[in-house]
């Protein structure tokens, strides 16, 4: 018989496959960031030339971005790195170095609100001079500020043989 007070119990992630996982250091973070904002550019400029008539920077620095342009510069990139994080748990730069980011806890996917924090986090990482961002590679799990703000962690599939496990 179910209990109404007994306490809730909810299957755990084997610890054996968070074992099996790697921390992903500072410099294929920072190639993923690269990539990203490549891939970013790659899309944001044909809208902004279909917007604005004009990829020339004086002349759109002059102007006064309308709404459609600021929404493109501003919350486009944001929705488009939340949305991959949340279905894929990585952004097409991270998927290149088979780096996903994990709740660090628990090795499974972060929530919503976790991945919310982590963007938030990037302000924060990236003011003193990017310190939050540098961070990851003398951490001891290669966390940034805004990782451990959230409580995730990147992690890659591990080399050793022996330990590998599907990673999708």
């Amino acid at each position: 018989m179910d209990n109404p007070y007994q306490a809730p119990s909810a299957e755990l992630q084997p610890l054996q496959n968070f074992e099996a996982l790697k921390y992903v250091g500072f410099w294929p973070r920072f190639g993923a960031y690269f990539i990203d904002s490549l891939l970013m550019m790659i899309i944001i400029f044909p809208i902004m030339y279909l917007l604005m008539g004009s990829m020339d920077m004086v002349a759109m620095q002059s102007e006064a971005p309308g709404i459609g342009a600021m929404i493109v510069l501003y919350l486009l990139p944001v929705v488009l790195i939340l949305a991959f994080w949340i279905i894929k748990g990585s952004t097409p730069g991270k998927m290149i170095f088979k780096a996903k980011i994990v709740d660090a806890k628990t090795g499974g996917h972060p929530s919503k609100m976790q991945f919310i924090g982590r963007y938030l986090g990037y302000i924060i990482s990236s003011l003193p001079f990017c310190l939050g961002f540098l961070w990851i590679a003398w951490d001891k799990r290669k966390q940034g500020w805004h990782d451990k703000m959230s409580g995730t962690v990147v992690v890659s599939p591990s080399n050793d043989p022996d330990q590998q496990i599907s990673f999708d």
